[in-house]
């Protein structure tokens, strides 16, 4: 029997563009959040409409994408998930954990839109959990008849994840999600369904006070717990 290949590269086939620029804010699942608008930009030499001809078909599309964003070393067999509240150890393929021996994941997106702008392919997704630059090794069409299994089990994680933390804007955060309507319409409700799902690490949600900055599109979300909501502080340009 001839060895088993250990070693593979791949290319990347795309990039996502996404109001994500940092990991600190990405729902830790796709579909959690419906403003999550992004762009899937297919890379030369995979930017034919013949190869996503018929894709208009389908209604979500799996992507195959790597964990740019996550320092690699040495991997561990165990994590600690975020369901868990940080404080119970599982084995790593027994989690969706970015912290893995390949730095792959696969996240589940609807479809928007597919069209060509400046000479670039784009496949426009929502629902997607993804940072801006991600690199995307490939895509599949989502079959329901195959994917869907209503009757699975699902582990420490059988129901989805709490969203029902208040968030409440302050008079300087909300004069921004007015000036900015133009060009973000959805801005205030995406920060919002982004704070509902308490970004926190596990082993801070207990605590309240804290200040915290995630960076969206071209903005800086400056906000704290307090009293059992989100109270978002001061939107800002980023630096």
């Amino acid at each position: 029997m001839a060895p088993a290949h250990r070693q593979f590269t791949f290319d990347a086939i795309g990039v996502i563009r996404s109001p994500f620029k940092e990991k600190f804010g990405i729902p830790r699942q796709s579909g959690l959040m419906d403003t999550a608008e992004a762009v899937l930009e297919l890379l030369p030499p995979y930017d034919r409409e013949e190869a996503v001809r018929g894709l208009d078909g389908f209604s979500h599309l799996w992507i195959t994408f790597v964990f740019h964003g996550v320092r690699q070393g040495d991997w561990s067999p165990t994590v600690r998930p975020p369901r868990l509240g940080g404080n119970q150890r599982l084995g790593v393929f027994a989690t969706r954990s970015t912290h893995r021996p390949n730095p792959i994941g696969l996240s589940l997106v609807e479809i928007a839109g597919i069209r060509r702008e400046q000479g670039r392919l784009l496949l426009d997704v929502r629902g997607a959990d993804l940072m801006d630059g991600t690199p995307v090794l490939d895509i599949k069409p989502y079959l329901p008849y195959a994917d869907a299994r209503p009757d699975a089990r699902a582990g420490f994680a059988a129901a989805a994840p709490d969203a029902q933390m208040p968030v409440v804007f302050g008079p300087e955060a909300e004069a921004v999600c007015t000036a900015r309507a133009a060009d973000l319409p959805q801005l205030r409700r995406f920060i919002e369904q982004m704070l509902r799902l308490d970004p926190r690490p596990a082993y801070q949600a207990a605590s309240e006070g804290r200040v915290y900055g995630t960076a969206i599109f071209d903005l800086d979300v400056r906000w704290t717990v307090a009293d059992g909501a989100v109270q978002v502080l001061t939107i800002s340009p980023a630096a």
